[in-house]
């Protein structure tokens, strides 16, 4: 495990989103129900938003809880919900303290209406404030997404508000729900399986990739700077060659 002094304050990525897999397979493994899984997951969260502020990214994506989640079973479902609704109001006066700022992307209408409240009066009550962005995705799919792009942009291009011809990767961009953050410099997905399950799918197509058998409730600050270590040493092209861009 590395130390934060070995990482370089100057080549930090930007924008960190990480699918946070694991609980339930910890748990599992522990003989315990996945919900405790999902508890000492919430720990890590605030472990990783902690360290996240601290070494100065811009933005943190946690993606804490996708569109198909909602097929899990109730009880799971209901304790997951209880878990984001427990963690928002027991970290806004500390986000409001570090400056963190919340916001979220998905399909929120589809929350429990008392989980949203809380989600929306914390989103509130940090708008103003100008550290890390905390986003959180909830009731989130990539496909989703980019369905409920392309349908906003074709009513206009019905409307006539918009011709075909200024469809571009711009436009799609800010049609998204991530329209106004900075694309991910670096994805991580702990808990060992090594797919996108469908998360920031446009966004995510030049991030760096780090894959870690590290479940999320055992995912703290070491393991955080792990990751950020070894975006550090790669490099990111764009589709360039390294003589391109000076590095040989």
């Amino acid at each position: 495990m590395l130390d934060q002094n070995l990482i370089d304050p100057d080549r930090l990525p930007i924008h960190v989103a990480i699918i946070m897999d694991g609980n339930g397979r910890w748990a599992q493994e522990k003989n315990r129900p996945r919900l405790y899984g999902h508890k000492v997951g919430v720990e890590s969260v605030q472990k990783i938003v902690s360290c996240a502020s601290e070494l100065g990214i811009k933005v943190l994506t946690l993606y804490a809880f996708s569109s198909e989640n909602w097929k899990r079973p109730s009880d799971e479902v209901s304790g997951l919900m209880a878990l984001l609704k427990g963690y928002l109001l027991s970290e806004l006066a500390k986000m409001v303290q570090n400056r963190v700022r919340l916001v979220s992307i998905g399909n929120t209408q589809k929350l429990p209406r008392d989980v949203r409240e809380v989600l929306e009066k914390t989103m509130q009550e940090t708008a103003g404030n100008d550290g890390l962005i905390l986003n959180l995705a909830l009731s989130y799919g990539g496909r989703d997404e980019i369905i409920r792009a392309v349908r906003n942009i074709s009513a206009e291009v019905v409307a006539e508000r918009l011709s075909l011809d200024e469809i571009d990767e711009n436009l799609i961009t800010t049609h998204l729900y991530t329209a106004g953050l900075p694309e991910p410099d670096l994805l991580i997905r702990t808990g060992g399986e090594a797919r996108l399950s469908n998360f920031l799918l446009w966004q995510a197509s030049y991030a760096e990739i780090y894959f870690t058998d590290t479940m999320w409730p055992d995912f703290r600050q070491e393991a955080f700077y792990d990751a950020i270590a070894e975006y550090q040493g790669r490099e990111r092209r764009f589709g360039r060659v390294s003589a391109q861009l000076g590095s040989g």
